[in-house]
């Protein structure tokens, strides 16, 4: 499962009601290592004015499940990138890029998204990531 729904916020949804801040809030409580990553590209992007990124890979295949679904997830990535203000980007199972708004589809973003920046950032030990 990807979330760690709390019973309120499920009854919520279920009558139509929620809010960007209660999402938020409920993949911040339940994918902790993705939240913490993101938070750090978003916030070294915002600072720098300019793209970061975060090419660690993670701790353990609990930690990669984590970004894969916050990031695999279109609503979920949107919710983040609607929080902390940025365009992310993903590859390679663990690297994550943060873009201010102004500079998504810019030229970094653009090579850092395109086949050619995907090929260059493969290897051996990443195949089955």
């Amino acid at each position: 499962m990807s979330l760690d729904v709390p019973t309120a916020l499920l009854e919520r949804a279920e009558a139509g009601r929620i809010d960007d801040a209660d999402f938020v809030d409920c993949v911040r409580r339940s994918l902790p290592y993705a939240w913490s990553v993101v938070a750090d590209v978003a916030a070294r992007a915002t600072a720098a004015r300019g793209p970061a990124d975060h090419a660690v890979p993670p701790p353990s295949e609990a930690e990669r499940g984590q970004l894969l679904r916050a990031l695999a997830s279109d609503a979920i990535r949107g919710a983040l990138e609607r929080h902390f203000g940025v365009r992310l980007a993903f590859q390679n199972c663990h690297r994550v890029a943060a873009f201010p708004p102004e500079l998504a589809g810019g030229v970094a973003h653009r090579e850092f998204v395109s086949p050619l920046a995907q090929i260059r950032n493969q290897s051996p030990e990443l195949r089955n990531c």
